[in-house]
């Protein structure tokens, strides 16, 4: 299982949000490249990067940063945000971004089934859920789709990876939702699922990796100390 430290971009800052509210951000570097590098340094495999205006404004609005991050470090990067067509997702493949995430344009089945026929293995489906309630639009409009529902269409369509945040625990620092990652796990039998939003223990890496997660991210806890890559990392190569 591969642990992935979050880089989330706001005005070319490194900042981090509670539960996707933009007005509880707290800035933990005003240079990300040099945050990329540390995290590449300390032995992260990949790293994944946000463009939270872009996922509010519906375009990418930090690619100039993600380009130089892409430039400043040899592991693979996948980038998510305001990715809701192929030419934005082509541009950000070709700035280096070894993956591209989509999430409100999933729920446009059309246009999902395009991105997968088109881009394959480089495309990936961001599901961001409360309550099991898929949202949208930087996590600020809520759907009545449930997320293992319009999981189980996108890996019909072709999709293979999936990143699944569960909102109420993003950033908080209160552990991940384990019940909820089990279930989406087990509801895509064909995908690699990454989870994320709350992970915050070794425990937590550990119950995810059990689970059959093919992936962690981590945001908070890295970055103020509860939790060290090291220890993550050694959690996720044990089981």
């Amino acid at each position: 299982m591969e642990i992935i430290p979050a880089i989330d971009l706001r005005a070319g800052q490194c900042v981090r949000l509670v539960q996707g509210d933009y007005g509880k951000e707290t800035v933990f570097s005003e240079d990300p490249v040099e945050m990329a590098r540390h995290w590449e340094e300390q032995g992260a495999p990949r790293l994944h990067v946000v463009d939270l205006d872009g996922a509010r404004e519906g375009q990418p609005r930090n690619l100039s940063v993600v380009a130089d991050i892409c430039g400043a470090i040899a592991i693979p990067v996948q980038l998510g945000g305001g990715i809701r067509d192929k030419l934005t997702a082509s541009r950000a493949l070709d700035l280096g971004v070894q993956r591209v995430i989509i999430g409100t344009a999933a729920l446009d089945r059309a246009v999902a089934r395009r991105l997968a026929a088109s881009l394959g293995e480089s495309l990936v489906a961001g599901i961001d859920a409360r309550d099991g309630m898929v949202a949208v639009r930087g996590w600020r409009e809520a759907t009545q789709t449930k997320a293992v529902h319009l999981a189980r269409d996108l890996v019909a369509l072709g999709f293979r990876w999936i990143v699944y945040t569960d909102i109420a625990s993003d950033g908080t620092l209160k552990g991940a939702n384990l019940p909820a990652m089990r279930e989406m796990i087990k509801a895509v039998p064909d995908a690699r699922v990454i989870a994320s939003g709350g992970v915050t223990t070794v425990e937590d890496v550990r119950r995810l990796k059990q689970a059959g997660a093919a992936g962690a991210i981590i945001g908070m806890a890295l970055y103020t100390g509860r939790l060290s890559l090291q220890e993550a990392l050694e959690a996720a190569a044990s089981g």
